[in-house]
């Protein structure tokens, strides 16, 4: 799989401009058709876009320009990445207004359903408070009869993703500590069971 440069018609722009790469090189690495690139050159497409320049931008390196302005057909090759996107790990996690409803829902499911979830995963995945965990859990808060287990992951307050993990970590605490790792509560409600 092969990976486009950030902003492909304005490094393709920069290329134009700044090199004497052939259209060609440019549509490889830029992931357009050459007629595009072309069309770009001449001043048809892209007209008022500001190149952007992918070797100050770490995509490319100068070397690499120069190795393939002296080959035709050679093809840039993007450099690696060493950063990659980082995660926000600080803060609490924001959750819009009309989702707030929907938490004590997606806590009453973990509680349920994943005991061995910390207080604090929970408040990690969620973006909820202790207090209000303890208040669905000791059946104390406020909109307790409207309650209803949800998993929070189709609500949209966490991915599973985020969840799987937290769940795997707690999974591999509870080993670590020699304790059982708990089976998820089954309610009446949720089973299938038919009288025969």
């Amino acid at each position: 799989m092969t990976t486009l440069p950030l902003m492909p018609k304005a490094t393709a722009v920069w290329l134009i401009e700044k090199t004497a790469l052939s259209f060609e090189q440019i549509a490889a690495f830029c992931g357009m058709h050459p007629l595009e690139v072309q069309a770009i050159a001449d001043g048809e497409v892209a007209q008022g876009i500001v190149g952007y320049d992918p070797v100050a931008n770490h995509q490319l390196a100068i070397e690499e320009i120069r190795r393939c302005e002296a080959t035709p057909t050679a093809r840039l090759k993007i450099m690696a990445t060493n950063n990659p996107v980082r995660r926000r790990s600080k803060g609490a996690r924001y959750t819009p207004v009309a989702k707030r409803h929907d938490r004590p829902d997606g806590i009453a499911f973990l509680l349920r359903n994943y005991p061995q979830l910390s207080e604090q995963q929970i408040v990690k995945l969620l973006g909820t408070t202790k207090d209000t965990i303890a208040k669905v859990r000791d059946k104390q808060h406020w909109n307790t009869p409207n309650i209803k287990p949800r998993d929070p992951v189709t609500v949209g307050l966490c991915s599973q993703t985020d969840l799987n993990a937290a769940v795997a970590d707690a999974n591999a605490r509870l080993e670590r500590e020699g304790a059982e790792i708990p089976m998820p509560a089954l309610d009446i409600a949720d089973s299938d069971f038919s009288a025969e």
